[in-house]
C-alpha cells in the first residue's frame, strides 16, 4: 500500500487500512452495497486494468478474501487477458473470521465434520436456482450464508419447507472483527422473532 499510485478499496476494508494509504496516492472508492453502487464492476474491471497498463503500481483492495463472492476472480481474469502481472495477497473470508470471532466454531469432532458457505444473494424460492436449497437442507454441518440479511425469511422457509429441523441453532453475526460486532442466537423456527427484537442491520453472517 505505501508503494501504490493508485489504490481502488471497497466499502468494509478496515479504515485504519485505508489510512495507510500515502498522500501522493490516487485513491478510489468503489465501494457497493445493497441497491447501491458507485460503479458497475465492469467499470472496476475496465479501471483496474487502464490503471495498470498507465504503468501504474495499482493496489486492489478487498475486505476478507476476495475469491470467496469478492469478485476477485472476474478481476483477476480481466488482468490475465490485458497480459498484466498481478499477485493475489490472500485474506481470511468473514465466512471463517467473525464466526470464530464471535466464539463459534465451524467444526467440531463432536457436531460438525464439515461447513458450506453458501450466497443468501438469491432468491431462494425462485426457478432456476443457482443454489440447491434442498441439498443443504439436508446437509449435515455448518452452514454459513454470506449475504442473506434480506433474504432470511425466503431462506429460512426454503430450509424448513425442504424438511431441515426448526430446532437446529441459528446465530447472525453483524459487523464481525470490528468493535460494532454482535451475535444474535435463536433457531431456525425463531431467527426471525429474534434478529427483530435485537433491531439488527447488515452486514450480517448467517451461522446455521
Amino acid at each position: 500500500i505505501k508503494e501504490a499510485d493508485v489504490v481502488i478499496y471497497d466499502r468494509l476494508v478496515d479504515s485504519r487500512i485505508v489510512n495507510m494509504i500515502p498522500d501522493t496516492a490516487e485513491r478510489v472508492y468503489v465501494g457497493k452495497s445493497r441497491g447501491e453502487k458507485v460503479m458497475s464492476q465492469k467499470h472496476i474491471n475496465d479501471l483496474i486494468v487502464k490503471s495498470a497498463t498507465s504503468h501504474k503500481n495499482v493496489v486492489r483492495l478487498k475486505g476478507g478474501d476476495p475469491f470467496i463472492f469478492g469478485r476477485g476472480g472476474e478481476e483477476s481474469s480481466e488482468l490475465s487477458k490485458a497480459g498484466i502481472l498481478f499477485e493475489i495477497v490472500p485474506g481470511i473470508t468473514s465466512a471463517i473470521a467473525a464466526p470464530a470471532y464471535a466464539g463459534i466454531p465451524l467444526t467440531h469432532r463432536n457436531l460438525a465434520s464439515s461447513f458450506l458457505v453458501v450466497s443468501g444473494d438469491e432468491d431462494p424460492s425462485k426457478q432456476g436456482s443457482l443454489i440447491d436449497w434442498e441439498h443443504i437442507a439436508a446437509f449435515d454441518g455448518t452452514i454459513v450464508i454470506l449475504m442473506g440479511w434480506h433474504k432470511l425469511q425466503e431462506i429460512v422457509t426454503s430450509l424448513l419447507r425442504y424438511g431441515m429441523d426448526p430446532s437446529v441453532p441459528v446465530a447472525l453475526i453483524q459487523w464481525g472483527t470490528v468493535p460494532l460486532q454482535r451475535t444474535v442466537t435463536g433457531s431456525l423456527a425463531n431467527i426471525i422473532e429474534e434478529s427483530s427484537k435485537a433491531g439488527i442491520s447488515p452486514p450480517i453472517i448467517i451461522v446455521i
